[in-house]
């Protein structure tokens, strides 16, 4: 079974294709998913949209490709860690994507959906997600860290260890101002 099962995918582009059709209607020339997760149904909504969508996903990429990195970690939900939404796009210019090891997935996970996102920060979680951060860079030498949901940066708030966090939300933001002034 997928991530997201066949019935409730279709229920979730639906919905979304319908809002972005209403924002169409009112005169929308772009329109944008501002948060990660829902980027697991991304292509679907953009091939359905009669306005151009903004992906945080490639933004974010591009933000990487400019900044000459080559192996970015990935931290967000674990709808965001196992889908092959964020790893698709890099992989096609050349960015190896990599992922927390399966109990670091978990605790991200936990911590975003019973703290983090609830607004909930702590002292030790921080710890917590920096120690996972430190696994990745002795592990597998990334050199940047991707933070894939937009509350992390609620958490994460600076750069650690010498490798850039990238907020995947500012990024998305500057992207639209730059789209809107052309």
């Amino acid at each position: 079974m997928s991530i997201l099962e066949t019935k409730n995918r279709s229920k979730l582009v639906d919905w979304l294709v319908e809002k972005v059709n209403s924002l169409f209607r009112a005169g929308a020339q772009f329109a944008v998913i501002g948060s990660n997760t829902p980027h697991i149904v991304y292509n679907e909504v953009k091939e359905r949209s009669p306005i151009p969508l903004l992906s945080i996903v490639e933004e974010t990429r591009n933000k990487v490709l400019s900044l000459g990195l080559k192996k970015p970690g990935l931290m967000g939900t674990k709808f965001t860690m196992e889908s092959d939404f964020f790893i698709k796009p890099f992989s096609e210019q050349g960015i190896f994507v990599v992922l927390p090891d399966k109990e670091d997935k978990e605790l991200i996970h936990n911590r975003l959906f019973s703290e983090i996102e609830l607004g909930i920060i702590k002292d030790s979680t921080r710890k917590e997600l920096l120690a996972v951060v430190q696994r990745m860079i002795g592990r597998y030498s990334i050199d940047s860290l991707i933070l894939g949901c937009t509350e992390l940066p609620l958490i994460l708030t600076r750069d650690e260890y010498g490798i850039p966090f990238l907020n995947t939300t500012a990024i998305h933001a500057d992207s639209i101002v730059n789209y809107c002034i052309g």
